[in-house]
């Protein structure tokens, strides 16, 4: 009796524990992360090693900016799973994100870090897209005497450019943008839009022309053609 009493007992807890978590991944859903974190943390006591509610606790705390809760969760994952590669991009991603809310001397000890977390990324998944894309903008943001490069850079964007053609030309135009090399950015932008025509590569052409080049007759018909 006491042993049928057991079962039960497991038995009501692990359908409570599935109950919480689909209930926590509805509202995860609908944005609803203040009630999310709330059920996920719940279903976290009863399975503390669960590995995908570590890491939506670390998505809410990224999109709270609560970067010490994302790292932590992120860091956790990592260690456990080594050779998974997201981990390792939203650990660098989370890292790179306090260190540009940090002040200058605290962002520099956290750089190489960042670095080596995108990296690590890149390495152990051939085709994983993010990482590098986070590669081509650290590259490009970080000044030349702490590590910026555009030769780095564009190494990870001919990266991309194998991988998906419209990414390359988005992390190409991108790269030109940002050295207000329009002109050169305005082909990269086209060739993106022609073979994505997305709601992304819409917007990164329409604001080159709006706001880079300043050329309205551009920007308009392009949003015309687009909204058909």
């Amino acid at each position: 009796m006491k042993y049928i009493k057991l079962f039960f007992l497991l038995l009501s807890l692990s359908v409570f524990s599935q109950t919480t978590f689909e209930k926590a991944e509805k509202l995860y859903a609908q944005k609803r992360y203040n009630e999310a974190e709330i059920l996920f943390s719940e279903f976290l006591k009863l399975q503390p090693n669960h590995a995908k509610t570590i890491e939506y606790l670390g998505d809410i705390a990224g999109n709270q900016k609560k970067w010490d809760d994302a790292i932590l969760n992120y860091k956790k994952l990592k260690s456990s799973f080594p050779k998974n590669a997201n981990y390792w991009y939203k650990f660098g991603g989370a890292l790179g994100m306090k260190a540009k809310e940090s002040n200058k001397f605290k962002a520099l000890g956290m750089i190489d870090e960042v670095e080596e977390s995108f990296l690590t990324a890149a390495k152990l998944d051939t085709k994983h897209v993010e990482s590098r894309w986070a590669l081509v903008m650290l590259y490009i943001e970080l000044p030349a005497i702490i590590g910026g490069s555009e030769k780095k850079a564009q190494k990870y964007a001919d990266e991309l450019m194998a991988l998906s053609k419209v990414d390359g030309y988005l992390a190409k135009g991108y790269i030109d943008v940002y050295f207000s090399r329009y002109t050169k950015a305005e082909i990269q932008f086209k060739k993106a839009h022609e073979i994505g025509n997305s709601k992304t590569t819409f917007e990164k052409l329409y604001d080159l022309y709006l706001n880079k080049l300043k050329d309205k007759a551009k920007a308009n018909k392009l949003k015309q053609e687009f909204e058909k």
